[in-house]
């Protein structure tokens, strides 16, 4: 409960996601990427896609060189660096079932392709790279969520290839993030670190495929 009361303020500052951008508050700054090359920025174009209102990484990754980070992932170009921020979305896993690695993730304050934070989700919780919050600062992605105890993580985030809804909420004064999966009031995960505090935010996966559709960022843009 006290993570919960403790990002009670961002939500309730950033106002609720679903608001239309005429009315909101003042400072903050709403984005609704459009499905297009326009407003993402993909790592490598020929395995995306952007059709139906959808966001579609076709094919898997490849390990980039130098740290250990996501292998695949497209940024948002359109609008502002945020701060503190609320992203949402719909997303979904295509990777079959039968792969217990599948994952797609969350980049948030993304600052070059080796500083970011990103949320992992996966639907297997029991190796230190999956299904956690992280952060890759010129070095090899750290694991930083509350939930992971040494040896398991938060309860699987996608076990199945439907859409879920997505909340990702990040304030910049503090470091605090949570992560909520299908409208739940606990989050999945939480943590808290200031290595950075602004940044854009993106979508994508290490070595899977997936798809995200319906993304709203509402938050105050980065010093």
């Amino acid at each position: 409960m006290r993570r919960r009361t403790l990002l009670t303020g961002l939500v309730v500052g950033l106002c609720a996601t679903a608001i239309p951008a005429a009315s909101a508050a003042p400072g903050l700054v709403v984005v609704r990427p459009a499905a297009t090359d326009r407003h993402w920025a993909p790592l490598t174009p020929e395995k995306w896609e952007f059709t139906a209102g959808q966001v579609v990484m076709t094919d898997r990754g490849v390990p980039p060189e130098g740290p250990r980070r996501p292998f695949e992932y497209a940024i948002v170009r359109k609008g502002p660096e945020f701060g503190s921020l609320s992203l949402t979305g719909e997303i979904r896993i295509d990777e079959p079932v039968t792969r217990n690695d599948r994952d797609v993730v969350l980049i948030f304050n993304y600052r070059s392709p080796t500083r970011f934070y990103y949320a992992h989700l996966s639907q297997d919780n029991t190796i230190y790279p999956h299904n956690g919050i992280f952060v890759v600062d010129n070095a090899d992605r750290v694991r930083i969520d509350d939930q992971w105890d040494g040896t398991t993580g938060a309860p699987p985030a996608i076990d199945d290839t439907d859409w879920h809804d997505v909340r990702l909420d990040y304030r910049a004064a503090t470091g605090e993030i949570a992560v909520h999966v299908d409208g739940a009031d606990e989050p999945l995960m939480t943590a808290t670190d200031t290595t950075f505090s602004g940044g854009r935010v993106g979508f994508g996966s290490f070595d899977n495929y997936g798809r995200v559709r319906d993304v709203t960022i509402i938050g105050t843009p980065a010093s």
